[in-house]
């Protein structure tokens, strides 16, 4: 059916009148169609008439009603050709109003719906109440709000109620975005047209409230607060269909109050018909071709397959880059639409190439691509910053007009942070074909340089950057705009950074968007697709064309248009967002939905080959030995292009941040081993052990190895010279603070391992960097931190993080003073702001999507506050800046976590954040250390006592990472322990272990476990004074003379003697050559539990055929060693009393074993 859109008006002179037919002659005129004024053409009529205004669609025909605020009203959106299809949707729409009824227009992702609306909002000359709802939405954001103005506070009508008194429509966006029982709040508006306020007045229908005053006067109706609703007020409610999209199903009570319609998209011939207009250069096959795979994408089979819709939406986009381009690649362009090798699995993958093949879509290199960006020049415009950009692909050079910033243009990199490699010169040129068009999303891992490539784009176009840092607890309000307090107390809303980057024209960074949650990014959808926004104070933001419509058709000018809240987005305005990839087939992490692929062009960033990484190091240090980098980069490559998963989790710790650390740090302390570095950027040591054994394996096979064996030997001494600290080869300026009172001061004893991590994070202090220690629970990290600070004399601002820790709470702590809220600096800012060290301790108990937001200030060096304020490090980014705190040169952070995995309770911030950080990890001491560190602890308790509790805990340490048991017990328990024994001398060991212990005492099957350790290293735990177990005593027998032997006889003695004797010639070889072979041995007490004769036992490795032979003791200054010989075969076994090694001489080449009934030795020591 066609139907049939007719406009009369009669005795209408001006402005409004030129509208309507300039209006209708967008709408109606189509190739093939003429048009004349009072004359119908196919179905379509103008014409004046005595009745006033009229829009006729088809037999539907409204009378319009001029507008009261006609800047209210949305226009410029039936620009163009409206298709038959969206002309019947308009007629259905229509005809709902003319019912009274409100209606639901349903339908996939995408601006379609919105537009729908917005064009029968602009036909009728409707004014328009707009909200986007997302999970944040609260029964005030659509009733009223309290505000306070001069110490009174009072109710301030929302956009429902707007709507209802003044008769404009209102625009519900995302009804499957709010919470439940939250919407059923209009219930009653949409039903009867009536609503209780909270300031006591009464909303009542029009024709209830016409039949009263009848009867009563107007004042009476006042006085009583009844409010009449205008006839002319309804709702369009815009959602997605629920199961098939994520969300909240609707309401039943609310889904009976409205219409549906169906709003699927356009046919496939209006839709050919709009790209064609769209693309005059392109080639019309190629744009039939990408419709026909969009529209395949779409149908029912692909959504059965799991495939998400292609966002169709985003053809016009598309249509316009090969317009620019026709020559360019389709199938790279559709992995800009639907970036499908990143967003969906194997089978998924094969479904889309598949449908790529069958529309002739697959270029199979015949496509161009473009290479680079070769030259840049400014256009000077009065309306707007635009530059003129010549990319090159191939031979062929293309020049577009591009938005641009208002700094000089640069096309070559001046930071020292970026290095130019083909893979980037590719994507930046790139990104510039999407700039001209959409907003952009780079997708690519974590550290892979996505930041500093949108800094170098920026710069290319002479941008200044807003970067926003979402996290999942964002509201909407963090996005758009925050409530706070005047000095007053009046209550105010201040406008996010987004705000002020779309008035001014910056470039907004979004990172992170695959954290938030994608309700609140769906309140995005309208100023990505329409560049118009509605804020929370009933501020509107429109785009630029539209903004100077107003200007000149309404006569309105800028005053009286900020009058009334009313603001143009500036046309440079951009938004660029970054995010890691999702996670194919996870629930949680699939954040790349049917929603999003609407509002963004997607780039992916791939990782960077093998050639660009090394160039990449070669440039950023030149120091680095050139056969290390290629070793270094060879074994991340390695890792990455495994198909191990365990492997490829390791390579995710290997990043281009963390390679171009490891290479910093190599090229600086060039005596520091590759093996070494590796290991901790890869935290190894709380490495699950099979992904420390894989690692481990690759380290090998790279040629990568150990070369200090023992680092304990080295000289690791502590010492303060000439202003100087200086500990083993490293030192540093001490520093002289203004504020020492917050210099810590903490008991330490110093020991080799933890002035081997304070050695470390001098190091990396002098680099620059900021700091995450990472071990278990007592092993020493405070205070090794504070007493590295006492050291360097450095002030200290210490933050305590835990499960309820928000954004928030990081950077600032609000408070109530006489009447008013106000913001104390958090100690964050202190730090920040004074130059202090912040110390941050469990980051891992609060949530990983919170203390992301420190990644900005760590790699970009600037943090948005909760206040509105800044933090920034770059001076030159202070000009011209209101509420801008610089950061101090002598800012850093150090970050205190526990490792991650059970059975500690936290999250995983090594996983999350650890690649932005120097990472190190703090274990227990080594038994040499802790006893040293036992000894100053407790100098009067025996020495015998505290090797015992030392070999007892170290034992328990090593099953708990063997998983044996749980819980890891740390050098804390032990210094505990001593601490008692010194202070209480006479009492019991076994007291004072239960101290430690009886947490356990409920898990029988954990406390055999411990008493069976404890036991074995000489702990009397249990043990009772009547536990005796001596040997039975046997009586010798008699002694007797059984023979005698004279020795001394002198002459023929020899004669004399009773046995006969023969002499044989010996026949020596050799030399053999002896193997000693090394082993360890458990030391088992044997009076833990009672008391015996046995002192202790040790198991010697023997075979089930030895034979010990004999067994004699060595006695030596300092300790003795134990000889064990034995036969079939010839060995020999010994060992140092005390000592927890033995070792192992296989005598078989100087006694070979023998066969049958021929001699075997039997030998003594």
């Amino acid at each position: 059916m066609q139907s049939l859109l007719v406009l009369a008006t009669a005795g209408v002179s001006g402005t409004a009148h030129r509208r309507l037919r300039s209006l209708l002659r967008h709408l109606v005129l189509r190739p093939g169609l003429q048009y004349r004024s009072g004359e119908l053409v196919r179905g379509v009529r103008l014409q004046c008439t005595a009745a006033g205004e009229t829009v006729n669609i088809g037999d539907v025909s409204f009378k319009l009603k001029a507008p009261r605020n006609p800047e209210l009203v949305p226009v410029n959106y039936m620009s163009g050709t409206l298709s038959q299809s969206v002309v019947q949707h308009l007629r259905w729409i229509m005809q709902k109003d003319l019912l009274g009824q409100d209606i639901f227009l349903i339908g996939p992702p995408g601006p379609l719906r919105r537009s729908l609306a917005m064009q029968y909002l602009e036909l009728t000359k409707r004014e328009v109440e707009y909200i986007a709802l997302s999970r944040d939405t609260t029964e005030t954001d659509l009733k009223q709000r309290r505000e306070i103005r001069n110490g009174t506070a009072f109710y301030v009508d929302q956009c429902a109620v707007r709507a209802a008194t003044e008769g404009r429509i209102l625009v519900l966006e995302g009804l499957e975005k709010a919470e439940r029982n939250v919407l059923p709040v209009l219930n009653n508006l949409l039903e009867n047209r009536e609503m209780q306020l909270e300031d006591g007045r009464f909303l009542m229908s029009a024709e209830r409230y016409d039949k009263l005053l009848q009867e009563h006067t107007q004042s009476e109706l006042d006085t009583w607060k009844i409010v009449r609703v205008s006839e002319d007020f309804r709702v369009i409610a815009l959602g997605l269909p629920v199961p098939r999209y994520s969300g909240n199903s609707l309401d039943p009570p609310l889904r009976s109050r409205f219409q549906a319609r169906d709003i699927h998209g356009l046919p496939f011939k209006d839709q050919l018909t709009l790209l064609y207009s769209r693309g005059p250069n392109a080639s019309s096959e190629k744009v039939s071709q990408l419709l026909s795979f969009a529209t395949t994408l779409c149908s029912q089979e692909s959504t059965s397959l799991g495939l998400p819709d292609f966002p169709t939406s985003n053809l016009v986009a598309a249509v316009q880059i090969l317009d620019s381009f026709p020559l360019m690649s389709v199938q790279h362009l559709v992995h800009q639409l639907y970036p499908y090798t990143i967003l969906l699995g194997k089978e998924g993958i094969t479904a889309v190439e598949d449908s790529l093949r069958r529309f002739e879509l697959q270029d199979l290199g015949s496509g161009l691509l473009p290479e680079r960006i070769i030259n840049l020049q400014t256009k000077h415009d009065a309306k707007s910053l635009q530059a003129a950009v010549t990319v090159q692909m191939a031979d062929k050079e293309v020049t577009i007009q591009v938005p641009a910033g208002p700094r000089p243009l640069k096309l070559h990199s001046v930071s020292p942070n970026f290095i130019m490699t083909p893979s980037h010169e590719r994507l930046l040129a790139e990104m510039i074909q999407s700039h001209t068009v959409k907003d952009i999303c780079l997708i690519g891992g974590k550290g892979c340089g996505k930041s500093v490539i949108v800094k170098e784009f920026a710069d290319i176009l002479g941008y200044d950057i807003e970067s926003i840092m979402l996290y999942q607890d964002m509201t909407a309000r963090d996005l758009l705009q925050q409530r706070h307090t005047l000095p007053n107390g009046d209550t105010a809303w201040r406008p996010s950074v987004l705000v002020t980057a779309a008035l001014e024209g910056k470039l907004v960074v979004l990172d992170g968007i695959h954290r938030v949650n994608p309700g609140t990014l769906a309140i995005l959808q309208r100023l990505i697709h329409d560049r118009e926004l509605t804020l929370y104070d009933g501020t509107r933001l429109i785009r630029e064309d539209r903004y100077q419509y107003l200007k000149d058709e309404l006569q309105f000018s800028d005053e009286a248009l900020q009058k009334r809240s009313i603001f143009p987005i500036h046309p440079s305005f951009r938004i660029i967002s970054l995010a890691e990839p999702p996670v194919i087939g996870s629930s949680t992490q699939q954040w790349l939905g049917p929603e999003l692929l609407t509002m963004f062009l997607f780039h992916n960033v791939k990782p960077l080959t093998f050639n660009e990484e090394i160039q990449i190091i070669k440039e950023m240090s030149m120091n680095m030995p050139s056969d290390l980098a290629h070793q270094l980069i060879a074994f991340a490559h390695k890792l990455r292009e495994t198909k191990d998963p365990t492997a490829q989790s390791l390579a995710s710790s290997l990043s281009t941040r963390q390679l171009l650390r490891i290479s910093r740090r190599l090229s600086r302390y060039p005596e520091e081993s590759l093996y070494h570095a590796i290991n901790k950027a890869c935290l190894s040591r709380f490495l699950p052990s099979l992904a420390r054994s894989t690692l481990e394996k690759h380290l090998r096979d790279s040629g990568i190895e150990e070369t200090n064996l023992n680092p304990e030997e080295q000289d690791y001494s502590c010492e303060i010279n000439n202003g100087n600290l200086i500990i083993g080869d490293v030192s540093m300026r001490l520093y002289n603070p203004e504020d020492k009172i917050k210099v810590p001061d903490v008991l330490f004893y110093e020991n080799t391992q933890h002035m081997m991590v304070m050695q470390d994070m001098i190091r990396d202090s002098l680099m620059g960097e900021h700091l995450l220690l990472v071990g278990n629970q007592g092993v020493g990290k405070n205070k090794i931190v504070d007493h590295f600070l006492h050291l360097l004399n450095r002030p200290r601002e210490y933050l305590q993080l835990h499960r309820d820790t928000t954004v928030q709470s990081l950077t600032m702590q609000p408070s109530v003073k006489d009447g008013v809220i106000t913001y104390d600096d958090s100690p964050l800012v202190k730090a920040a702001k004074r130059g202090h060290v912040l110390v941050i301790d469990e980051a891992d108990k609060a949530p990983t999507n919170v203390t992301c937001i420190l990644k900005m200030l760590v790699e970009s060096g600037e943090m948005i506050l909760s206040n509105g304020r800044r933090l920034v490090a770059n001076p030159l980014y202070l000009r011209g800046r209101k509420d801008v705190i610089p950061i101090h040169h002598d800012f850093q952070m150090i970050v205190l976590a526990n490792r991650p995995g059970f059975p500690f309770l936290g999250n995983d911030f090594f996983g999350a954040l650890g690649d932005i950080f120097s990472c190190h990890a703090v274990d227990n001491p080594v038994p040499e250390s802790e006893l040293a560190m036992l000894r100053q602890y407790g100098p009067d308790v025996p020495e015998a006592v505290l090797q015992k509790l030392v070999a007892a805990f170290g034992e328990l340490r090593n099953m708990a990472d063997q998983g044996i048991i749980n819980y890891p017990y740390s050098t804390r328990e032990v210094v505990n322990m001593v601490k008692h024994l010194q202070k209480f001398p006479n009492e019991g060991l076994e007291n004072v272990l239960r101290n430690v212990f009886d947490f356990d005492s409920y898990n029988q099957e954990t406390h055999e476990i411990l008493i069976n350790t404890l036991h074995k290293h000489g702990i009397p735990i249990g043990a009772k004074p009547t536990s005796i177990q001596l040997a039975k005593e046997l009586p010798l027998p008699e002694f007797k003379i059984t023979g005698h032997w004279i020795t001394n006889q002198i002459g023929k003695a020899h004669q004399q003697l009773l046995w006969p004797t023969e002499t044989h010639q010996l026949h020596i070889k050799g030399p053999t050559y002896l193997n000693i072979q090394r082993y360890p041995l458990e030391r088992h007490e044997s009076r833990s539990l009672s008391f015996t004769e046995e002192f202790a036992f040790w198991k010697l490795p023997m075979n089930e055929v030895n034979i010990i032979c004999d067994v004699a003791v060595s006695q030596g200054e300092m300790e003795s060693t134990l000889y064990v010989a034995t036969c079939n075969p010839v060995s020999l076994y010994f060992m140092s009393i005390p000592g927890n090694k033995g070792y192992y001489v296989d005598f078989y080449d100087a006694f070979p074993r023998t066969v049958g009934s021929i001699w075997q030795p039997f030998i003594t020591i």
